[in-house]
């Protein structure tokens, strides 16, 4: 069996080096090259279980998600892998149905489990971070605020939602918004973009066409269902997000409705729909590009990174429907 002694022979490097590699420590670009390749034809393996008794951290990160059936968490997770991966890491990835209990029991399986941090897209706004925080390790929030000082990666929500009914109101009067729950930070402060762009236009802001549910599909076809009833229903509607897009845009389907035929807008992207992009207004968030940072961040904070935490805010990209008329 090849030791780490044989590996540094073989690139040509000293084995505090290839430690060093795999310990995820700065190496150059060049040496991490030869001793990664060296490792491969050697067949070697280093000995994760070791290492975990000397430096009391495994090399495994937590990434704790409230949806891993959104594509968009999955983008982000995919960011979050490609980045610990080359670093040396694992990713454990735990899906918290948006439930503070499991979110709290996958905090405290990564304590149990000695992992070096956690990338938390929280649950709710009374996610409860303090029991892993007290014990040294890292986390940076994604997606959403958590209320603690740490380090985040954000999107620009309030400019997206802002962003996407402006464009409506253009070609439109009545644009409705479509959000996940009002206690979550991305659904308020994209409803606040939304109430924003009619004050800039110089319009009263129709109350009644906000509405707030789940960031599921199920919770886009029951608003927008109910949005239609209405005595004057709307003639667009901002989906908050990618999911409330597609379960809004069936019902619209299913009443002949199908964009451009009633205005839709969607923050985040169409993950699965028949329709032609042309038709549909999309704000486009870089959910991989969020991973990325956030892993970033992570792992200088695991490497001893000691400066005040940071807020990252990551800019959309309107991607308009074609004018039609």
């Amino acid at each position: 069996m090849a030791t780490i002694y044989d590996v540094a022979r073989r690139a040509g490097v000293s084995p505090a080096t290839v430690s060093r590699v795999f310990n995820g420590t700065s190496v150059s670009a060049t040496k991490v090259d030869a001793v990664r390749a060296a490792a491969a034809e050697l067949n070697f393996t280093p000995n994760r279980a070791a290492r975990t008794l000397r430096r009391q951290s495994s090399e495994v990160i937590a990434l704790v998600i409230p949806d891993i059936e959104n594509p968009y968490f999955t983008e982000m997770a995919r960011g979050v892998e490609d980045v610990a991966s080359e670093a040396g890491y694992s990713v454990v990835l735990c899906n918290s149905d948006a439930q503070t209990e499991k979110e709290s029991t996958y905090l405290r399986i990564a304590i149990a489990e000695r992992m070096s941090g956690v990338i938390l897209a929280a649950a709710s706004d009374h996610s409860s971070l303090d029991e892993i925080l007290a014990t040294g390790r890292p986390v940076v929030a994604v997606d959403r605020g958590t209320g603690y000082d740490i380090d985040s990666v954000v999107m620009a929500n309030t400019d997206a939602g802002r962003t996407a009914t402006a464009h409506l109101l253009e070609t439109h009067r009545r644009v409705a918004y479509i959000g996940g729950p009002a206690h979550i930070e991305t659904a308020a402060d994209r409803a606040e973009g939304w109430r924003r762009a009619y004050r800039e236009a110089g319009m009263d802001v129709p109350e009644e066409l906000l509405r707030f549910s789940t960031f599921r599909l199920e919770g886009g076809r029951e608003v927008m269902a109910e949005l239609l009833a209405l005595p004057e229903p709307p003639d667009a509607v901002v989906a908050g997000n990618n999911l409330i897009g597609v379960g809004a845009i069936q019902v619209l389907t299913e009443r002949d409705l199908t964009p451009p035929k009633l205005g839709v807008a969607v923050i985040g992207g169409l993950p699965f729909t028949t329709l032609s992009p042309s038709v549909v207004t999309v704000v486009r968030l870089p959910a991989r590009h969020m991973g990325v940072t956030a892993a970033r961040m992570l792992l200088e904070r695991i490497r001893g990174d000691q400066q005040p935490p940071r807020t990252v805010v990551l800019r959309n990209q309107l991607q308009s429907a074609s004018r039609t008329g």
